[in-house]
């Protein structure tokens, strides 16, 4: 379903390159599948075998009731609480999935930023429609969403009454602690769960993912069979058996050569939010102990009619990962044309195959140009193979941090942020470091 191609990287990378870092991708192996390493963290490495599956047919069973009694779909929730699903329901629907005729909910996305603009004008999009409200925290503390919830639950109560509100909203959250399972219980919610060994962003194949995704008439069974085939295929040690081990390898081998920046790019527009949860994925694993690889990503050939150019010409201390869909479903033939003759040769070819020139050829400027170009193969944009390549993402990320010598799983910079917010927004318990920023914004 994906397969790595390192054709591009003959001029960048030697074999005895990739044998010096074979033990360290041996240990990183062992201790990933280690119970005593990351025990309160890893939970993710074995849910596509071990989910559970009377949860699994809940979300198949409440999407369906979504489906049918609901117009909108509101998701409350921040970084890999929502980031996920909307990567899933535009790469297997569209980037202008609500805009397009269906016989499932539209879906938008809330909580995930404290823009008064944004939530109003989702508000406005829900008056006189059917509603149902997904909220997904681990706590129910962060800001964010915490604000999105109390203001959808008020709307929705004012618009259907407390009791009929009750059967439209529901929880995903830590199965027995928090804020927000205590609002669940208090009020009748039904609740779904975050496993308390999987992080926010490596948690797309639970709950927190799969009933959005499910809702918008996505096969979930196939999403979760695509992730079982990848938990098969990445348990070798030997990186020349196993690629996601080698990508994991390369992108290590080209970080001690100053490649300190990853373009992840690809040839679909509505992939474009794959993008963005690749780089929370490998963001908030890896930035951390002053280290790690700065990820981007983009969309070709937009962009590279803007940044391709600094791509191509720029600094070099970029490498490229190119996740190329070989067979997107729908296609276009191109037609001669009197007045617009300079098109008149590609009379005949189709779209996707004018997309594969261009990616070819990019890969190729790219990689003569002094980027290491990286191509990563998909078969299609069907479940199956999202589901391979969000597994194989979560686990090339693990062993790339490990490599690298970090922690994948927390993330001590976001929490800096978050204690400097709640401290400048008159949060109890925060005032003496209210008092040292206060000073520093010059509001004494």
């Amino acid at each position: 379903m994906l397969t790595l191609d390192c054709k591009h990287l003959k001029n960048f990378i030697g074999p005895h390159e990739y044998l010096a870092v074979k033990p360290q991708i041996e240990h990183a192996h062992k201790f990933l599948h280690s119970e005593d390493s990351f025990g309160d963290n890893i939970g993710w490495v074995s849910l596509p075998k071990n989910y559970n599956v009377l949860e699994f047919e809940k979300i198949l069973k409440v999407s369906k009731k979504i489906q049918e009694d609901s117009d909108i779909f509101v998701v409350v929730g921040i970084g890999g609480s929502y980031i996920g699903a909307r990567a899933a329901i535009e790469f297997l629907k569209s980037d202008l999935y609500n805009n397009l005729p269906k016989n499932t909910p539209d879906i938008y996305f809330v909580g995930n930023s404290a823009s008064a603009s944004s939530l109003s004008d989702v508000l406005e999009l829900c008056k006189g429609k059917r509603i149902s409200l997904n909220v997904i925290s681990k706590s129910g503390t962060t800001t964010e969403p915490a604000i999105a919830f109390s203001i959808f639950k008020e709307f929705m109560e004012k618009n259907y009454g407390k009791e009929h509100a009750r059967s439209r909203i529901y929880c995903t959250t830590d199965v027995e602690d928090g804020d927000l399972k205590s609002i669940a219980d208090e009020n009748g919610y039904d609740t779904f769960v975050i496993p308390k060994n999987i992080g926010g962003r490596f948690s797309v194949l639970t709950a927190v993912g799969l009933l959005p995704i499910a809702v918008s008439g996505a096969d979930i069974s196939e999403l979760m069979r695509g992730a079982t085939c990848a938990y098969d295929d990445l348990l070798k040690e030997d990186i020349e058996k196993n690629q996601c081990y080698k990508y994991a390898a390369i992108r290590n081998i080209l970080y001690k050569k100053a490649k300190q920046i990853e373009v992840m790019a690809f040839f679909e527009p509505r992939f474009s939010f794959l993008g963005k949860w690749v780089e929370q994925l490998f963001g908030e694993s890896e930035g951390k102990d002053h280290k790690g690889i700065f990820p981007t990503s983009m969309i070709f050939s937009t962009d590279l009619h803007s940044m391709g150019q600094f791509i191509q010409d720029g600094s070099k201390n970029i490498f490229e990962t190119i996740l190329f869909v070989n067979h997107v479903g729908k296609d276009i033939t191109i037609k001669g044309d009197n007045q617009l003759k300079s098109l008149n040769f590609l009379e005949g070819k189709t779209m996707n195959w004018i997309n594969k020139k261009m990616f070819e050829s990019t890969a190729i400027a790219h990689s003569d140009g002094f980027v290491p170009t990286i191509v990563l193969h998909a078969r299609d944009a069907f479940e199956a193979t999202l589901g391979y390549i969000f597994y194989f993402l979560e686990k090339a990320c693990a062993i790339s941090s490990l490599i690298m010598g970090v922690n994948p799983f927390d993330q001590p910079g976001v929490e800096s942020y978050k204690k400097n917010m709640f401290a400048l927004l008159g949060k109890a318990g925060y005032e003496s470091i209210k008092e040292i920023l206060d000073k520093r914004l010059d509001k004494n």
